[in-house]
């Protein structure tokens, strides 16, 4: 167990302590500069909207596969090149992840897989992949494949895995298991490939203790990094229709308390790739305020170092 006396400072280059491993800290330690993720629509559906698995896709996900900001064009290099164009001017020196963000991005033929992440990978300016996907969407085929990809530039792979629950899996209709994602997780550990979980916090008849219980499960598995959403309600999803005025949070002070708790189970060899929530303001319905993504993160940073807490400080092996 973390000793309680001495806090983790994870990073301290940009003035602010941070007490949280970042997976900005850990790009930036790792290729001595500014990596920016930069996200694409590959063009692929999912097997819980073409009626494979199910319909209408997972009830909080919005119409573009909760990737609202992911650019798709259908042209995977002049995506990159636009999105380069548009941020290099704040980070002129920047290198860059290809993130395949929207719907499930290793639902398709093997060969489209392989044509599209290795264009990605042929821009001068990409350094690596992230993929984001389903943890029942990888059969044995595509694991060779990410196998491959990963031998030869680094590589991370996003399990959407939002909650441990099985009553909250069905009510969200997300037609997958928790076995789904241990077999996943387990497959890519054996694989030597990095994985990223993702949990959602706020989920309809989630109390905060089957939050934590999903956080501190994940913890004990050998993952590169956890993102930790806060359910945003959104015009075109499900949820819009079915949950027309749930809040998630009440307040930002509800969802910094909730969010540290979480933290402190994490362990701080593990990297945090999200600890809040984007969804365009157009789109957004609830939590009003959850659009300030830099106020929440200020105030979580903030309370953790008024509490003397940090990642990790209640963290069990």
């Amino acid at each position: 167990m973390q000793s309680h006396e001495r806090p983790l400072i994870f990073d301290t280059s940009d003035g602010q302590e941070l007490r949280i491993n970042t997976i900005n800290t850990y790009l930036k330690n790792k290729f001595g500069h500014k990596v920016v993720k930069l996200s694409l629509d590959g063009g692929f559906t999912c097997p819980n909207r073409d009626g494979t698995k199910g319909t209408g896709g997972c009830l909080f996900c919005s119409a573009s596969g909760s990737g609202d900001m992911a650019a798709g064009s259908g042209n995977i290099r002049a995506d990159l090149d636009q999105q380069i164009r548009l941020l290099s001017p704040k980070w002129p020196d920047a290198r860059y992840i290809a993130y395949f963000q929207s719907h499930t991005n290793t639902y398709a033929p093997v060969d489209q897989l392989r044509a599209k992440f290795y264009a990605a990978l042929e821009h001068p300016e990409v350094i690596g992949i992230a993929i984001a996907t389903r943890p029942d969407c990888l059969p044995n085929d595509v694991l060779q494949l990410l196998d491959e990809i990963n031998k030869k530039t680094f590589m991370w792979v996003e399990l959407g895995l939002q909650t441990i629950h099985d009553d909250t899996m069905k009510a969200m209709n997300l037609c997958y298991t928790l076995s789904d994602y241990d077999d996943a997780a387990a497959k890519l550990h054996e694989l030597g490939i990095r994985t990223v979980t993702h949990l959602i916090l706020g989920l309809p008849g989630e109390s905060c203790e089957m939050m934590l219980d999903s956080v501190s499960y994940v913890s004990s598995k050998k993952i590169f990094g956890i993102k930790l959403h806060m359910l945003n309600l959104v015009k075109g999803s499900a949820m819009e229709k079915l949950y027309p005025d749930f809040v998630s949070f009440n307040t930002i002070e509800e969802y910094t308390d909730l969010v540290i708790s979480a933290i402190e189970l994490i362990p701080p060899t593990t990297t945090l790739h999200r600890i809040s929530a984007d969804a365009p303001r157009s789109t957004l319905i609830s939590p009003s305020w959850s659009y300030m993504k830099r106020t929440i993160l200020n105030g979580i940073h903030k309370t953790m170092k008024e509490r003397n807490t940090w990642q990790g400080r209640r963290y069990l092996p």
